[in-house]
């Protein structure tokens, strides 16, 4: 039998924090979690919210731990810090946030324009990090004709793997996925690649792995809007139909999740837990009721509210939308990975 890919769930900042992880892993989770980057700069340390996700997974599944900066010097020493204080297996480099805040401080996507930094980066922590030096990236800054010269870059580098978001910064998380290039990146690279962009379902991973033939599989939003897609994806490629989950799966879902979130913040109140829960909820509410169930989640006010909101619309055995959908068509760009794989 063929050895199926990684699944690992994507760095996401707010987002991949223990709560999630908790609900994820209860429900199959993925093979390898990676934690929402660790700010790094002259005068950083740590974030203990960060560790303490580390250490409260790290028992059970594998943890590497996301940094984002551009001092080759406050990288080490954070590298060294995190290791020291966790149990995570790794450190990774985060070459591909779009945001304009994070590149207009020269660091995640914006390090794409300087290679030179990026080598030094990768050097240096490779002298000091003890478990595995990973790096994830996007295929250009501004064009995707940048990533030839990327990728022999990637080439010469002395790190373990390279995850790939396969579009350039500058079409942050609209435009179809390059997957191309990511193919390109899997014949050509001396170490595993995991494709990352637009896999929302058992469909898009399955096209994916074909298109790229990538070692590992990265879900981000997906994985929010569907806890049980990691285990969906992994039958699905071993050939295996399991029963899909039902939309009063999700409401547990979500109850479960708030109940996670209060207790990790022990104090939180109302108003904050119900604006923390609209932040999963944007991500969860696509593709049920044309829209309607996610503007009534926006303007929930209070924890009774929305969960009044979600008892009308979830509390039904009909098998959650396979597809996150807008307007009758998969959003973001979410539909090129079926539409150009034959075999789906």
């Amino acid at each position: 039998m063929q050895e199926l890919p990684t699944l690992s769930i994507a760095p996401m900042q707010d987002v991949s924090v223990l709560p999630l992880w908790r609900c994820l892993e209860r429900r199959g989770g993925p093979d390898l979690y990676v934690t929402e980057y660790f700010r790094v700069h002259r005068d950083s340390i740590p974030e203990k919210k960060i560790l303490r996700t580390i250490h409260g997974m790290s028992d059970r599944k594998p943890v590497v731990a996301q940094m984002i900066g551009n001092d080759p010097e406050y990288l080490v020493r954070t590298a060294q810090q995190i290791e020291a204080q966790s149990d995570c297996i790794g450190i990774d480099v985060n070459l591909g946030c779009p945001a304009p805040k994070v590149c207009g401080k020269q660091a995640g996507g914006a390090l794409l324009k300087n290679p030179e930094l990026i080598r030094r980066i990768a050097c240096d922590l490779r002298e000091v990090v003890k478990g595995r030096l990973t790096l994830k990236t996007r295929i250009g800054f501004e064009s995707p004709d940048e990533f030839d010269d990327l990728l022999e870059l990637f080439a010469s580098l002395p790190i373990e793997g390279l995850a790939i978001h396969g579009r350039t910064v500058m079409e942050r998380y609209q435009s179809p996925v390059h997957t191309d290039c990511i193919a390109r990146a899997v014949s050509m690279l001396p170490y595993p690649v995991t494709a990352n962009g637009n896999i929302v379902s058992t469909a898009t991973a399955v096209a994916m792995q074909q298109q790229t033939g990538a070692a590992g599989l990265m879900i981000g939003r997906g994985g929010i809007r569907n806890p049980w897609l990691f285990s969906l994806v992994r039958d699905a490629l071993s050939g295996q139909v399991t029963r899909r989950p039902t939309l009063r799966d999700l409401q547990s879902y979500l109850i479960e999740l708030a109940e996670e979130i209060a207790a990790e913040a022990a104090v939180e109140s109302n108003t904050k837990l119900v604006h923390r829960m609209k932040k999963f909820a944007n991500y969860i509410s696509s593709g049920i009721n044309g829209g309607i169930f996610h503007n009534q989640l926006r303007r929930a006010n209070s924890m009774e509210e929305f969960h009044s909101i979600c008892q009308e619309h979830l509390s039904s055995d009909e098998p959650m939308p396979e597809d996150p959908l807008e307007d009758g068509k998969l959003f973001c760009g979410f539909g090129e990975l079926i539409n150009e794989s034959a075999t789906i």
